[in-house]
């Protein structure tokens, strides 16, 4: 099977390689980066360990396991890849002086190889999700031993897995360990028909970010930046889908006519929908301004929608609730972890499919709430609003949740210590 991949992949490239190349001349840089035509030709002695992450969720989570792996292997350098141009812009921005950042290529052989032999690499780890035939079979053939890492098995994912388990199977078990998020993800791929031998659930290692607190300066230089006040009640929309800002702006409207101390910042999940979101929040009535413009327009407002990359993670922290989007629409959800760091209520809608685990402990823990529809999101922000005990305890619980849950990346480092040494 994993012959018959390659050799589709092989003739779908041949055909494209024309106007790749044409791009490549043309001064696109990522189409060359795409097939490694970027790559230094000379090859490094030493070996290096690789980690390999998808996008910007999957950067952010492993930038605590990059740092646990530098200390458990202090002589090796860690080369990492990413495969979305956003996901780089992170990396570089978060891991440039700690790590070396390449993006990653196609899942081509020609290129698997040349970055494979560009890197040299002592193991590899993927940390989530991004999984690609070509690479796991190149690897294992050189006995570099692979692991996934936060694994995770969404129910979408889950009947993929299992109507092409003939084809899954040879890929997962290249697999030295898959290490889950949660018993939910591991089952599921036992159910798929992988060696169960091969794998383990961890936990989720996103909790074991080092979560940095809003001190009053920070809280007060945000403030000002904004042109917001601390009497204001900041909600932050964080992540929101398309589909998912009309819902937001219309429960801002109700509100607002209630609280008008209210403001809303909005964070769309696609920076590109910005301009979208803004004509129509000015449409509905609604005093609204892009963060990029709060330079030269110091007007107080009661909308700001957030086009700015690497920000929102922060802005978090000087909110006073949380909506965390992807989850009014069937995109799985996102993570909740970075509000309810900063000790304040979370609320998400009913679709969380790739956060299951996540979004049942922070109900348990009664930090945070599902809301299945607009009304339900408009009552339990207004409650949050008139019941300041309530938004307190709810707040101090999503930061014990935070806490309690700690201790994914200890389990991690200790098995692949067990399997490479």
């Amino acid at each position: 099977m994993i012959l018959l991949y390659q050799f589709i992949y092989t003739i779908i490239i041949i055909c494209c390689v024309p106007f790749i190349l044409l791009f490549a001349a043309a001064g696109n840089k990522r189409a060359a980066q795409r097939l490694g035509l970027r790559l230094p030709k000379e090859y490094p002695k030493n070996k290096r360990i690789w980690i390999h992450a998808l996008s910007v969720g999957e950067v952010i989570s492993a930038i605590p396991l990059i740092e646990a792996i530098k200390l458990e292997y202090p002589d090796k350098e860690i080369v990492f890849t990413i495969t979305t141009a956003k996901g780089l812009l992170i990396a570089k921005k978060e891991l440039h002086e700690k790590v070396k950042i390449i993006p990653m290529p196609i899942d081509f052989w020609w290129s698997i190889n040349r970055i494979r032999n560009h890197i040299n690499p002592y193991f590899f780890v993927l940390v989530e999700t991004d999984i690609w035939p070509a690479l796991l079979n190149n690897l294992a053939q050189k006995n570099v031993k692979c692991f996934l890492v936060n694994g995770r098995v969404s129910p979408r994912t889950f009947k993929a897995y299992k109507r092409f388990s003939f084809i899954i199977k040879p890929v997962f078990n290249k697999f030295a360990l898959c290490m889950m998020q949660s018993e939910h993800d591991a089952k599921r791929l036992i159910e798929t028909g992988i060696d169960q031998n091969k794998i383990l659930t961890t936990g989720n290692i996103k909790f074991d970010r080092q979560w940095l607190p809003m001190q009053k300066q920070e809280r007060d230089n945000w403030l000002n930046k904004l042109s917001l006040s601390v009497e204001d009640d900041i909600w932050v929309a964080g992540s929101i889908h398309k589909d998912e800002e009309k819902i937001i702006l219309n429960v801002f409207l109700q509100l607002f006519t209630q609280f008008p101390k209210l403001r809303l910042i909005l964070a769309p999940r696609n920076i590109e929908e910005s301009n979208k979101i803004l004509k129509m929040a000015q449409e509905m009535g609604l005093n609204s301004i892009l963060k990029t413009d709060r330079d030269h327009d110091k007007n107080p407002y009661p909308v700001l929608i957030l086009n700015t990359i690497g920000e929102l993670s922060r802005i978090y922290g000087i909110g006073k609730i949380a909506f965390v989007g992807g989850s009014m629409v069937a995109s799985g959800g996102h993570n909740l972890l970075e509000p309810a760091s900063f000790g304040m209520p979370v609320l998400f809608g009913p679709y969380m499919h790739n956060f299951v685990l996540m979004s049942d402990l922070i109900l348990k823990e009664e930090g945070g709430r599902q809301v299945n529809n607009e009304n339900e999101l408009y009552q339990n922000i207004k409650k949050l609003l008139e019941n300041k005990d309530l938004c307190d305890r709810m707040g101090k619980n999503s930061k014990n949740f935070v806490d309690k849950h700690q201790g994914a990346i200890k389990q991690v480092i200790g098995h692949i210590r067990k399997h490479v040494g």
